[in-house]
């Protein structure tokens, strides 16, 4: 099984007919990814990749039964797409697009959660069903079926762990690209109980980063409520204090946000902290030998 993606999931792709909708088309197409459709208001009835074109996700959805949308449009005009696609109906939306203004993307979460939407990103990798759909822009070469199930606030850090944990034998449920910036959609606070529900799922890993309070509200939660066991890596150890860090959420304040607070709080509630990348899978078959 999955979370929020699995292999019934109808996708389709808002601006495909750009150069990164079409190269990540084909790419998920490869992936075995349903991709059933995508939108490009000015070439409507056009293919790409063999997949129809329509004038807006509304169309798309009716004519295809799509019921996942991807983003690979501009900042500029990315909250007016997550706005259609979140109209049109489907149930999970996602945005792997950086440099949406915050303002934007306040109004976008509002209104997604108002509707019921999901929303993965934005400022993402995306999201994966390792058995069925790869929706976003995360390489298939690295990943392998498995019990265990990845979050992640950083892109880079995703592909990194992923390929530790392929290479030590330990397959993947779902990888979810939440995204970076300090507004977004899933944290990790949804996709624990979300994994924790699903059967396939063994254990968990989380990959955090400086900034803003995800983590330590994610070790409360494990504390209190988690019954599966969780890993997890941490980036910004070394990142002075406030000075902003890649992502427009990674900023440490004060004693606020800082790597060493979040370790702390995820050690209080049982949870192993990787100081590099490749101590992951060794922590992450610790814990699956400690649930059988």
């Amino acid at each position: 099984m999955a979370i929020l993606v699995d292999a019934a999931s109808r996708v389709v792709v808002q601006g495909i007919t750009g150069r990164e909708g079409s190269f990540h088309t084909e790419r998920m197409l490869a992936a075995g990814t349903a991709v059933v459709a995508g939108t490009s208001p000015k070439k409507a009835g056009e293919t790409v990749a063999g997949v129809p074109v329509f004038a807006d996700v509304a169309a798309a959805v009716s004519a295809t039964g799509a019921n996942v949308a991807v983003q690979f449009v501009p900042a500029g005009a990315a909250r007016a797409a997550l706005l259609e696609a979140a109209m049109a109906g489907v149930e999970v939306v996602v945005c792997v697009t950086e440099g949406i203004p915050v303002h934007d993307m306040m109004v976008v979460v509002a209104e997604l959660e108002g509707r019921g939407v999901r929303l993965v990103g934005p400022n993402g990798p995306g999201l994966v069903s390792v058995a069925g759909a790869n929706v976003g822009i995360v390489p298939a070469d690295i990943l392998t079926p498995g019990p265990v199930g990845v979050v992640s606030r950083s892109g880079t850090l995703t592909y990194q762990i992923v390929n530790e944990l392929t290479l030590a034998g330990l397959g993947q449920t779902t990888v979810v690209g939440m995204g970076g910036d300090p507004v977004h959609g899933v944290g990790f606070l949804e996709c624990l109980e979300l994994f924790d529900a699903d059967p396939a799922t063994r254990a968990v890993v989380m990959i955090g980063e400086i900034g803003g309070d995800d983590e330590e509200r994610a070790a409360a939660y494990i504390a209190e409520r988690l019954s599966k066991p969780v890993v997890a890596y941490l980036a910004g150890f070394s990142a002075p204090p406030g000075k902003t860090m890649g992502h427009a959420g990674a900023i440490v304040s004060g004693g606020r946000g800082t790597a060493a607070a979040k370790a702390e709080a995820l050690a209080a509630a049982g949870v192993p902290v990787a100081r590099r990348p490749d101590e992951v899978p060794g922590l992450v078959a610790r814990a699956l030998q400690s649930v059988g």
